[in-house]
C-alpha cells in the first residue's frame, strides 16, 4: 500500500473532527477509508472502534485513527482486539514516540479535548512516523505474548 492507507472511525462526539481529519489526510496524499459513523446522532463507540480495527487487521489499511469525546473509550475498545496497539494521544511528542517505540497501529483522539489544528498535527506525525525496531521490537513482542495469553513472569 503506497501511499499509506488510514482507516478512520468515530462515534457521534468525534464525527466532526473525524471528517476534518479525513479531508486533511486525503489532501496530504494519504488514502483514507471512512468506517463511520455517518452522522452526529448518538451511537456506540465500541462498534466503530471494532469496525475500523477489523479493516486494519485485514490488511486493508496501514493505520487506524479513532475519534470519540476523549479518545479513551475508543482506545479501551480497540485495545481489546488482538493485534491492535491503540494509543490515546493529546500531544505531538506522545504520538511520535508511540509509533517509534511501541509500533502503535491505532491513534485515538478526543474531539472534546483537542482543537482541529492540534489534532491535525498529532495525526500527521502519527501517520508519517515509522517504527524504530531494535530493542523496541523485543518489547512489542512481549506485548504480543501477553496478548496471546502468555506471561512474562516465568
Amino acid at each position: 500500500m503506497d501511499p499509506k492507507t488510514v482507516v478512520l472511525a468515530s462515534d457521534h462526539a468525534g464525527y466532526s473532527l473525524k471528517n476534518a481529519l479525513r479531508d486533511y489526510l486525503a489532501s496530504e496524499g494519504y488514502a483514507v477509508i471512512d468506517a463511520g459513523t455517518d452522522s452526529s446522532a448518538s451511537c456506540d463507540y465500541p462498534v466503530y472502534a471494532e469496525k475500523a480495527c477489523r479493516i486494519l487487521l485485514a490488511g486493508d489499511a496501514d493505520l487506524a485513527l479513532l475519534v470519540c469525546g476523549t479518545g479513551v473509550g475508543m482506545s479501551l475498545a480497540a485495545n481489546k482486539i488482538p493485534g491492535v496497539r491503540a494509543a490515546c494521544c493529546s500531544d505531538v511528542y506522545t504520538a511520535k514516540f508511540t509509533r517509534l517505540h511501541n509500533d502503535a497501529n491505532a491513534l485515538c483522539l478526543g474531539a472534546r479535548v483537542l482543537g482541529e489544528g492540534l489534532a491535525r498535527e498529532i495525526a500527521d506525525i502519527f501517520v508519517s512516523t515509522e517504527f524504530e525496531g531494535g530493542k523496541h521490537a523485543r518489547r512489542v513482542d512481549m506485548i504480543r505474548k501477553i496478548e496471546a495469553g502468555g506471561t512474562l513472569l516465568d
